[in-house]
């Protein structure tokens, strides 16, 4: 067990990874304070939740599963492909149809 005080405070790569998946989460609502072009509604925000949280899970199997280097980058890269293919088709519909 890793016990942290105010002066030695460390972070795991996954609490910071994350922390930086939960900093996605509260970007857009920051966003919508300024702008009036950012116009999320409450399905908006549990989409992209929904995607952070399944393509954080499907990281943390791939890094606790695949143990050689070469097949555990691959599968991260078509995760993060994965992700960012679902993305642009839920922003601008890429796919035909």
């Amino acid at each position: 067990m890793n016990i942290t005080t105010a002066h030695n405070a460390r972070f795991t790569p996954r609490q910071m990874a994350w922390s930086a998946a939960a900093a996605l989460l509260v970007a857009p609502a920051i966003a919508m304070l300024f702008t009036r072009e950012m116009n999320w509604g409450a399905e908006d925000f549990a989409a992209l939740a929904l995607m952070i949280g399944l393509g954080g899970l499907a990281v943390e199997l791939a890094v606790r599963t695949v143990r050689k280097p070469l097949h555990r980058a691959m599968l991260l890269a078509a995760i993060a492909l994965a992700f960012l293919l679902v993305w642009a088709e839920l922003a601008v519909g890429i796919l035909p149809g």
